[in-house]
C-alpha cells in the first residue's frame, strides 16, 4: 500500500510519512496497487490521475480542495473518514463520516504536557511564505517564530512551548488544537484556500474567523547589493507587520475546541484506525 500525498518541504504534508509509519507500522510500501490518502487536502479532480495504477484508494481523514472538480466516486473508493462536513456534502456521502482531520491522530504519540511554555506567542506561517522577514519581525516583538519547512519533532515541540499560536499554515493549527494550544488563523495572502480551514473547524466545533495581515516578501539573499530604497521598504513592511500583530493580540479571542470534543473525535479516528487495520489484516486490500 503506498502512501499519497503532496512531496513538498511542509510540515502538515510531511507529517504523512512520519505519523502513519509509527501508527500502522508494516502497512506502506511502495505496492501502488492501492493508495493510502490521509493528510492533506488531496480529493481533488487530480486524485485519480496521480493514482491511475490504484485498484483501490484508502481515504482516511483528508479533505476536498484545490484542483478544478472531483474525483467519481466508484468501488476503489473505500472512504473511512473525512476531514469535515463539508468534504462529505461535496462529495455526496454521508456526514457520519465527517470526522476530523487525520493529524488529530498526533495525539496518540505526542502531547505538550512535559514541555515548558516558551513563547506567549509563536507565528507559523505558510510554508510557501515562510522566510527571514518573518523571523525577524517575530524576533523584535519576542515572539516564537515557527517554521513550516524544519522537521517534525522541533515542529511539535515549538508548538508545544508556545501559549498561543497565530498560525497560517493550517496543520499547526491542527496540531495546536490536538495538544491543547491555542490558536488564532492568520491570512496573509488570498490564495489561501479557506474551504479547508472551515471544512475542519466545523469538524472540531469551532467557528473560522481568521485575521488579516498583509504579505511579506522574502528579502533577497545578495544584501550587500540591496537599494537603500528596497532596504528601506522591507523595513517599513516589517513595522506594519508588527503593528498588525500587536494589534491582533490585543484584540482577538484565541480559539479552542473543547477538551470533551477533541477528545471524542480522537477516539472516534482511533476506532476508524482499527476497522481500517481489521481490514488489511483480513487481506481485502492483497
Amino acid at each position: 500500500m503506498k502512501l499519497f500525498y503532496y512531496r513538498e518541504n511542509n510540515f502538515g504534508d510531511k507529517l504523512n510519512p512520519w505519523l502513519w509509519e509509527k501508527l500502522i507500522p508494516g502497512v506502506i510500501d511502495n505496492d501502488a496497487t492501492t493508495s493510502f490518502v490521509a493528510i492533506g487536502t488531496l480529493i481533488n479532480d487530480g486524485l485519480p490521475i496521480k493514482t491511475k495504477n490504484s485498484r483501490v484508494r484508502v481515504i482516511f481523514g483528508t479533505g476536498v480542495g484545490y484542483g478544478k472538480g472531483l474525483p467519481q466516486l466508484d468501488e476503489s473508493y473505500k472512504i473511512y473518514c473525512l476531514r469535515g462536513p463539508l468534504s462529505a456534502q461535496a462529495l455526496g456521502v454521508s456526514e457520519k463520516l465527517a470526522l476530523t482531520d487525520g493529524a488529530v491522530l498526533i495525539r496518540n504519540l505526542f502531547d505538550n504536557y512535559n514541555h515548558k511554555k516558551v513563547y506567549k506567542f509563536a507565528y507559523m506561517p505558510h510554508y510557501e511564505l515562510a522566510g527571514e522577514n518573518w523571523s525577524l519581525v517575530c524576533e523584535s516583538l519576542g515572539f516564537g517564530y515557527i517554521d513550516p519547512r524544519w522537521s517534525i519533532e522541533k515542529v511539535l515541540s515549538c508548538i508545544s512551548e508556545t501559549e498561543v499560536l497565530l498560525a497560517e499554515a493550517m496543520h499547526g493549527a491542527i496540531i495546536a488544537d490536538a495538544l491543547r494550544v491555542p490558536w488564532v488563523p492568520i491570512i496573509t495572502n488570498p490564495t489561501i484556500l479557506q474551504f479547508k480551514w472551515q471544512d475542519w473547524c466545523q469538524s472540531v466545533g469551532v467557528k473560522y474567523k481568521p485575521s488579516y495581515i498583509k504579505r511579506l516578501h522574502h528579502p533577497s539573499k545578495k544584501r550587500d547589493i540591496l537599494s537603500p530604497v528596497r532596504l528601506a521598504r522591507d523595513w517599513l513592511r516589517q513595522q506594519e507587520s508588527k503593528s498588525q500583530f500587536i494589534q491582533i493580540t490585543k484584540t482577538v479571542k484565541a480559539t479552542l475546541s473543547t477538551d470533551a470534543r477533541i477528545e471524542s473525535l480522537t477516539q472516534e479516528m482511533n476506532e476508524k484506525l482499527e476497522e481500517f487495520k481489521k481490514d488489511f489484516a483480513q487481506g481485502i486490500y492483497s
